[in-house]
């Protein structure tokens, strides 16, 4: 059989294994070329999946690695309120869901706040005494148990995330054990992020309802409030290509949840953590353009 060229085999459909030498080299120049930041890589996690009809392709880089998650946990708080909705467990009205839309768009805090408050029928407030702390703790854990019982593991999600405070009941909490603290997988995120897109993450018909919210355009000269299009992985995006996504950063963290259609049509979810990082913009479209010139000579 004759030799297969070097274009020929860049044109086939990446597999699982090359996916994950492919992230991890990716990983690794990444971590190179930010050396002299002080980047190394216990910095970063990553999970990637290629979506295509029927199945997906996964790799990651530290996926299980519980990190705290900025305001992609958001993501999580959508989900279960489209569900919740769906199976009337809480009314949709459209204070809600113009709540759901200022979490998602604008990244607003308040509006989670709201969001969250809802789905765990808690308020915030002075401190509590100790049986009444622990209601309210139970209460708080709702959205846990919801993914608990899909089979998501390693992930927390009861903390409301603020920029000042938090204050009374909530400070009491955030000050409590390590459990009461929110923690994400990119693995997790990645998970739910392919049902948003594949549509079961609720009914499709509500799938694509969060995927409009999620909808950013990387080639816009607006500018949001959270940057969320043009300050992570929108930037390694080349003419053609869409985007949806929930990016989030704190002094600490710069994270991003995507979902990108390239130019050639391969379909990828991706989401990456990084740690210590905040300040270097540069690290995710760094990592997401490796990837992508990859992806981009896959049909």
């Amino acid at each position: 059989m004759p030799l297969v060229g070097i274009t020929s085999l860049l044109s086939l459909p990446i597999r699982a294994e090359e996916l994950q030498k492919t992230l991890e080299h990716a990983v690794a120049a990444t971590v190179q070329e930010f050396k002299a930041k002080n980047f190394k890589s216990d910095q970063i996690a990553v999970t990637v999946r290629v979506l295509r009809e029927g199945h997906e392709e996964q790799a990651a880089f530290r996926g299980n690695e519980p990190i705290y998650p900025a305001s992609v946990v958001k993501l999580f708080y959508l989900v279960t309120a489209h569900q919740w909705m769906e199976d009337q467990t809480i009314k949709d009205t459209p204070e809600l869901r113009q709540a759901l839309r200022d979490m998602i768009v604008d990244s607003s805090n308040d509006a989670t706040h709201y969001v969250l408050d809802i789905l765990t029928d808690t308020v915030s407030g002075p401190e509590l005494s100790a049986p009444q702390m622990a209601m309210w703790i139970l209460k708080r854990n709702a959205v846990n148990r919801h993914f608990a019982k899909q089979g998501y593991q390693g992930i927390n999600v009861n903390q409301k995330p603020w920029c000042e405070g938090p204050y009374g009941r909530d400070r009491v909490f955030v000050e409590g054990p390590p459990s009461n603290r929110n923690a994400l997988t990119t693995d997790a995120v990645a998970r739910l992020m392919a049902q948003i897109v594949t549509g079961k993450a609720a009914t499709p018909k509500r799938s694509a309802e969060m995927m409009e919210l999620l909808q950013r355009d990387p080639f816009s000269k607006a500018i949001d409030p959270e940057d969320q299009a043009h300050g992570f992985t929108g930037l390694a995006l080349k003419p053609g290509a869409k985007l949806w996504s929930k990016a989030g950063w704190t002094s600490r963290t710069r994270h991003d949840s995507a979902y990108v259609e390239l130019s050639n049509g391969v379909r990828v979810v991706l989401v990456i953590f990084t740690i210590d990082q905040a300040n270097e913009r540069g690290i995710l479209p760094a990592l997401c353009k490796r990837l992508f010139e990859r992806l981009e000579s896959s049909p």
